[in-house]
């Protein structure tokens, strides 16, 4: 009888030191992923602050650019000084206020790409083809919710004008603006000669800084394609705005 009472002892200790262990285990596992877990917004908050160092830098470097272009545009055609003018009074508004904003609508950066190719088309003569083409689903909600990055648009437009071959019959320049299915994108093409085909290898500040600000904000949720074809320039992009809000709120 003894005997069979140590025994029950003896297994009660053993099933209290499991129960002890198993506890303690628990304890450390929940205390290892609360440490996990702050380690992890420590990161996000600290990867924020680098970034949005990052995209001070490359915007300091951007609006002067952009600013030098418009002014030439305005300067080599002095009898269309007052249109010029009064489209860069809304280029200016957006870049002062807009711009600083982290991020803008849509629709806010398509009109303001809209003046800035009305601000371009100075350069060219009134014959030159240049095809604007909108395609927007306004009933999608994110058209109008600020997802966008401001002065997204500026690179692959002005690289189009820059490098377009103004003097071919059949040079022309096309930018398509879409938005649907949660998907801001933008096509821009145009006719370059082969001279300039070859000054498109040496890419300039402009390519670099877009591809770093896409890469900084939208990381995987953005599609960039740039290539050549038939003496063709062809720039794709591609931001799924859903993906990117839903990871936002996932990262807190």
């Amino acid at each position: 009888m003894q005997q069979s009472n140590n025994i029950s002892y003896i297994f009660l200790i053993i099933i209290l030191l499991l129960v002890v262990i198993i506890g303690f285990m628990v304890y450390q596992l929940l205390l290892a992923r609360k440490e996990k877990n702050e380690a992890k917004k420590s990161f996000y908050a600290l990867e924020r602050k680098v970034n949005d160092l990052q995209l001070e830098t490359l915007e300091a470097k951007l609006n002067p650019h952009l600013f030098k272009n418009i002014l030439n545009s305005i300067q080599s055609h002095a009898y269309q000084t007052y249109f010029a003018l009064d489209k860069l009074a809304n280029l200016l508004d957006y870049i002062l206020y807009e711009s600083k904003k982290k991020f803008v609508t849509a629709k806010e950066e398509i009109d303001f790409a809209l003046n800035l190719i009305e601000i371009n088309k100075i350069k060219i003569s009134p014959l030159f083809e240049l095809k604007i083409k909108t395609n927007i689903d306004k009933e999608d909600k994110l058209f109008e919710e600020p997802l966008l990055a401001p002065l997204i648009s500026i690179d692959l437009i002005e690289n189009a004008f820059k490098h377009a071959d103004l003097q071919s019959p059949d040079a022309f320049i096309s930018v398509i603006f879409e938005f649907k299915d949660n998907a801001f994108s933008m096509t821009v093409s145009n006719k370059i000669s082969d001279k300039k085909m070859l000054k498109k290898e040496r890419s300039g500040i402009g390519n670099t800084t877009l591809e770093q600000r896409l890469r900084i904000i939208y990381k995987n949720n953005f599609k960039l394609e740039k290539f050549i074809e038939n003496d063709i320039y062809i720039a794709h992009l591609k931001i799924n705005l859903l993906e990117y809000k839903t990871e936002m709120f996932t990262a807190g």
